[in-house]
């Protein structure tokens, strides 16, 4: 029976730390398996589906920068490291069955082709998922800002953004087991409370284009799905 589907076309954000191990390091490809089978069940309910992946389970760029080593370099390694997660998780997502295209922000000729929107839009009406890497193309961009440009670009119902945790919190819930859980935010409370979910660039994007934002915690079972269907999961930003 097919998922009912609240929003058709749906962006969803995958951090780096997502597909490595407990530490958020390195690549474990059991992640890549549990999330292929959650994007198989979807491609069969009709949404059209992207992703845009991060790559600071191999390289943070930003935290590099920090140690001697030139921002905008570091910030282009990280974009390499975005493309190292998105080929593999397109190999993943084929061997399950699941047709899926890898366009770059940055150009890797023989691996990936360069985003050119209609040609991404065509993918996504002929049940493609597109899997955008390298970021914005640009250094001191985060991914989140890339995910909500992606998002925007491409006319997105709804951007999903997977984390490690259920949600926004009041405060980091790892350090501050009293923190509780947001349902529902504005774009003004994220920006007036430096909540921290994303960067300020990324939520003013997202304000402005009026592009709805679920944050939600991607390792518990059908949340994906869930949220694409309209039920209640992590925390809602919006208007």
């Amino acid at each position: 029976m097919k998922r009912a589907i609240h929003y058709k076309r749906v962006l969803l954000k995958l951090s780096g730390e997502g597909f490595g191990n407990n530490d958020g390091r390195g690549l474990e490809m059991e992640r890549f398996i549990a999330l292929a089978k959650e994007i198989r069940k979807l491609s069969r309910s009709g949404i059209e589906l992207a992703i845009v992946v991060g790559g600071g389970n191999i390289l943070r760029g930003a935290k590099f920068g920090g140690m001697g080593i030139s921002r905008v370099q570091a910030d282009q390694a990280g974009m390499i490291a975005t493309a190292v997660n998105a080929l593999l998780l397109q190999d993943t997502l084929e061997r399950y069955g699941v047709n899926a295209r890898v366009v770059s922000a940055i150009e890797i000729k023989s691996i990936a082709e360069p985003i050119v929107l209609r040609k991404c839009l065509q993918y996504l009406k002929e049940n493609n998922v597109v899997i955008f890497a390298g970021g914005t193309g640009n250094p001191y961009f985060t991914t989140d800002t890339a995910a909500v440009l992606r998002a925007v670009e491409i006319g997105a119902d709804v951007m999903l953004k997977a984390t490690q945790v259920d949600g926004v919190y009041t405060d980091d819930p790892v350090k501050n087991p009293s923190a509780t859980l947001y349902k529902k935010l504005s774009y003004m409370d994220v920006l007036n409370k430096r909540l921290g979910v994303m960067d300020l660039t990324a939520i003013s994007l997202g304000m402005e284009n009026k592009l709805p934002i679920i944050v939600f915690n991607i390792n518990k079972h059908e949340n994906v799905g869930k949220a694409i269907s309209g039920k209640p999961v992590g925390t809602y930003i919006g208007e």
